[in-house]
């Protein structure tokens, strides 16, 4: 291969993947762009963190389960999105699309399609989102990194893989980690990761527990995008937004992670060894897909699951506790994780499966 498209986005799982991958490509001199929205976050993670990836954006619309008028417009907007695309894909001429997933993907898999330039999907979850169940149809071929996931998907063109991480994420320093946080070694340290948008519940129960969790915890909180609370001042605990590189850091100095239970952020944690609390999307919010990834991890004892509706005060402590106090054979149970495929192997995979 020559030249790869990646595409994906709407969250940072949906980017995560990719951003593992790219680097692979690139020791093997394979150029590689990027085709995203306009404003997405994807935009935000590629051009901070793959810079020699070229970035390309399109219109994209965003796809619904629900009835809206607003799926009326999304769909001119989706049309528009794979005009958008066929013009960048037959003006790179790319030897391949893949698709992390994400309403932005849709329209550049069905313009590769069209095109005849083979694609290639990535599924991380238990069962496809409404993006991947969409693009399969066009794809040639499906990736998962649950192996439950075969059962949802066309067996004739979909192979079970596993986890894709970052080689980064174990390359943190403590020492950065400290500098960037303000913290020390004399407390154990919490990170807690509300997602791309945050939990607003999450982010309350943790506030107004501080006094209590900043006595035994240095916590790191990933409040999401506009809920940081500026008022809150504590040495013991500090917030952002998001994080990008400094994410390898942050990981180099935790003990601990309270999480949602996004596909590839608890493939990190259990790749690093690191004991997590996981709160997943409730029903009301998702398709359950997260509520699924949580009962595979809990069941292989990676981790402690509280889900979202029971969420409180004491509730939290109750779990971060039982978490602390089973650490111990959480770490063991990880030592049988591994990654199904190495990057090199799994771009190999790749370049027999397009020929």
């Amino acid at each position: 291969m020559k030249k790869i498209a990646f595409t994906g986005g709407g969250t940072i799982g949906h980017v995560a993947v990719n951003l593992a991958l790219i680097p692979e490509a690139e020791k093997r001199n394979i150029e590689t762009i990027y085709i995203g929205s306009k404003n997405g976050i994807e935009k935000e993670m590629i051009t901070s963190s793959a810079k020699s990836t070229r970035y390309i954006p399109i219109s994209s619309g965003k796809l619904r389960r629900y009835l809206s008028f607003e799926n009326l417009k999304d769909i001119f907007k989706v049309l528009k999105g794979v005009l958008d695309a066929r013009k960048v894909l037959k003006k790179e001429k790319p030897d391949l699309v893949f698709s992390k997933g994400g309403f932005v993907s849709v329209p550049v898999i069905i313009a590769a399609k069209s095109l005849k330039i083979p694609s290639i999907v990535h599924e991380s979850d238990v069962t496809p989102g409404l993006a991947n169940k969409i693009s399969m149809k066009f794809a040639n071929k499906m990736y998962t990194t649950f192996e439950e996931t075969l059962k949802y998907v066309p067996a004739e063109k979909s192979d079970y893989i596993g986890a894709i991480i970052r080689e980064d994420l174990r390359d943190g320093s403590k020492e950065e980690g400290y500098k960037l946080t303000g913290f020390n070694s004399d407390l154990p340290v919490l990170l807690i990761m509300g997602g791309s948008l945050g939990s607003k519940v999450l982010n309350d129960t943790i506030r107004e527990n501080l006094d209590y969790l900043t006595k035994k915890y240095q916590i790191i909180h990933l409040t999401g995008k506009g809920h940081l609370d500026p008022s809150i001042k504590n040495k013991n605990y500090v917030q952002f937004e998001f994080v990008s590189n400094e994410l390898m850091h942050f990981y180099a100095i935790t003990d601990s992670v309270i999480s949602r239970a996004g596909a590839n952020a608890i493939y990190e944690f259990a790749t690093i060894k690191l004991p997590m609390l996981l709160i997943p999307l409730g029903l009301d919010q998702s398709r359950g897909d997260q509520i699924d990834n949580a009962k595979i991890f809990e069941r292989n004892g990676y981790a402690k699951v509280l889900q979202e509706d029971e969420v409180n005060q004491s509730n939290l402590i109750s779990a971060i506790d039982k978490l602390e106090n089973d650490r111990e054979n959480i770490i063991e149970n990880m030592n049988h994780f591994k990654e199904s495929y190495t990057k090199e192997t799994l771009f190999n995979k790749i370049e027999t499966d397009i020929q």
